[in-house]
């Protein structure tokens, strides 16, 4: 039967926006790995503004676009509806690239919201369990999740904290979400900062899974072990990001003294850096 014409046009804007989409994710790759950070691939992780989002969406991410940023990853949507909080960023010329949710909800409906905001990734942020068999069991969930949402047109993926690198029952949590994730449907947001306070050596996390290392949360450290601004602490940003074959840098602090700071500071540092 021939398809209305409404849904032919919208199935060839949706495959234009996937090509474009693609391009633009490819060569954001190929040129962080040339020694720079494409623009439209540094991002910043709201949660880190969460108090001025609550306090005022709009003027908050008026704010963040002042900065220069054009993709943010979102947290929540702070009080506002989604097609609410996707209207303000259009008006600002911003982009919600990337989410976190928790696999706690409906799929179906995180995957309506992820659309509704323009993400390209849903990511979940956050999980923990007293025994390895938890981790297998949510492992699996992520695989179901990650196969829904490669078939609405979304790249799924896990963030860690430090925990997924403390053994339980003899194996590490991301040990586990390693192997028993399907590449094809759970990607890594990987997170520099509890990565190296876990102990770990992020080249060699990198070098085990550097093609589903997608995104990277860019935290610096100070010598004492706390959270610092992008580039005014420890870590070996330019070695790093030389490594990895990232299509996104988002600046993120958990518990910034001033989150503005820290998103222009941060931006600043991954627009100006080289190696």
């Amino acid at each position: 039967m021939p398809l209305p014409r409404r849904t032919l046009l919208h199935t060839a804007a949706l495959l234009a926006a996937a090509g474009a989409t693609g391009a633009a994710t490819t060569t954001a790759a190929a040129a962080a790995h040339h020694g720079r950070i494409p623009h439209q691939a540094i991002s910043i992780q709201l949660y880190t503004l969460r108090a001025q989002l609550d306090a005022d969406v709009a003027a908050t991410l008026r704010q963040v676009a002042d900065i220069g940023y054009r993709s943010v990853e979102t947290a929540d949507t702070h009080g506002l509806t989604t097609p609410e909080f996707r209207t303000i960023l259009d008006d600002l010329g911003l982009r919600a690239t990337s989410g976190h949710a928790d696999l706690e909800g409906d799929v179906d409906a995180l995957i309506e919201d992820a659309h509704t905001l323009g993400h390209r990734y849903l990511v979940v942020p956050h999980a923990e369990f007293d025994t390895a068999d938890g981790w297998r069991a949510f492992a699996d969930r992520l695989n179901e999740a990650g196969r829904k949402c490669r078939e609405a047109g979304l790249r799924f993926g896990y963030h860690n904290h430090d925990h997924e690198f403390a053994p339980i029952d003899g194996a590490l949590p991301y040990d586990i979400l390693r192997h028993r994730t399907d590449r094809r449907l759970v990607h890594f947001e990987l997170d520099l900062y509890w990565a190296v306070h876990a102990g770990q050596d992020v080249l060699a996390l990198i070098d085990a899974e550097r093609d589903r290392i997608r995104q990277l949360h860019v935290k610096d450290r100070t010598p004492s072990g706390d959270m610092a601004d992008p580039g005014t602490g420890t870590m070996n940003f330019p070695e790093i990001f030389d490594h990895a074959r990232a299509h996104e840098f988002i600046v993120e602090h958990d518990n910034p003294t001033d989150a503005l700071n820290t998103a222009r500071v941060g931006y600043d540092y991954l627009r100006r850096l080289r190696w």
